[in-house]
């Protein structure tokens, strides 16, 4: 069974023409549509398109409709996509198709010209070239929400998504580690109906925040290791220049080898909890 979720909040203009013809190119599917606290008509437009309804009293987030609709959803696949209009309700088959090669998660990646804009665009390289350093794996779009995934591996990382935006980082980052097989699909993207929910201001701190996530999720010492090797290296150079200048061993000095030490060890705690967290009974 094929369940397609689509996140929504106020997005009633774009629903009423996707739903249809998702209902029309996948009739045996189940779609639900999570109603994220939308002031405006989504609930009514998915209940005039026969599909699933699901209601948050209030918006909790773009993850935690995902979270909702994935405990909500009895299908054996499960695809997330962006209830803006930016897919075509016949692209899902593609990703079915190379989910029936072996893969556990396939991703609809996009091109440059897919991106909501020149800084988003540039955010997004820096987050795949980083994603693809980190996993030792080509990773071509790690923040696309339009992704089909089996359902009883992906719920296996539930706890682990976040309420708000970041939800396709996590998921993505959690299934490299957990060595799941994940596909990337090039797919066209068309312009959104109605204005996007992220504000670059608002959310640069959060872009930020998702670079140093990209590290924690999947292996914290290939964050802190340089980190403390720059402590370190900075406390040698700066023990040198003084030992040259005044002959002497510095507190500086000493608070910047202590800061390595201390660096290095938080990190190999992390790594710690991150095999923890990731680890599976039976």
């Amino acid at each position: 069974m094929l369940s397609i979720i689509l996140p929504a909040k106020n997005e009633a203009p774009a629903l009423a023409g996707l739903l249809p013809r998702l209902r029309s190119a996948w009739p045996d599917a189940e779609i639900i549509v999570v109603d994220d606290g939308s002031g405006d008509d989504t609930a009514r437009i998915g209940m005039e398109a026969g599909v699933r309804v699901v209601r948050q009293p209030y918006s909790m987030g773009n993850g935690a409709a995902i979270k909702r609709g994935t405990r909500e959803a009895g299908g054996d696949v499960l695809v997330f996509m962006d209830a803006d209009g930016q897919h075509d309700p016949a692209l899902v088959g593609r990703l079915l198709d190379r989910l029936g090669e072996g893969y556990d998660m396939v991703v609809g990646a996009r091109d440059w010209s897919g991106q909501a804009g020149v800084g988003r665009g540039i955010a997004n390289t820096l987050y795949n070239w980083l994603a693809s350093r980190m996993t030792g794996f080509a990773v071509a779009d790690l923040t696309s929400g339009f992704r089909a995934v089996r359902a009883d591996k992906f719920r296996e990382f539930l706890h682990l998504l976040p309420n708000g935006f970041s939800y396709p980082t996590t998921c993505t980052m959690a299934f490299f580690r957990s060595a799941y097989a994940v596909a990337y699909e090039p797919v066209p993207v068309a312009r959104r109906i109605g204005r996007s929910h992220i504000r670059p201001l608002r959310d640069g701190i959060r872009f930020l925040l998702i670079i140093f996530k990209i590290a924690t999720l999947y292996s914290p010492l290939k964050l802190f290791v340089p980190a403390s090797l720059v402590f370190f290296f900075i406390g040698l150079g700066y023990y040198a220049w003084t030992f040259a200048t005044e002959h002497r061993f510095t507190n500086m000095s000493l608070l910047l080898f202590s800061a390595s030490v201390i660096v290095f060890l938080i990190g190999l705690v992390s790594e710690q909890i991150t095999a923890l967290t990731y680890r599976r009974e039976g």
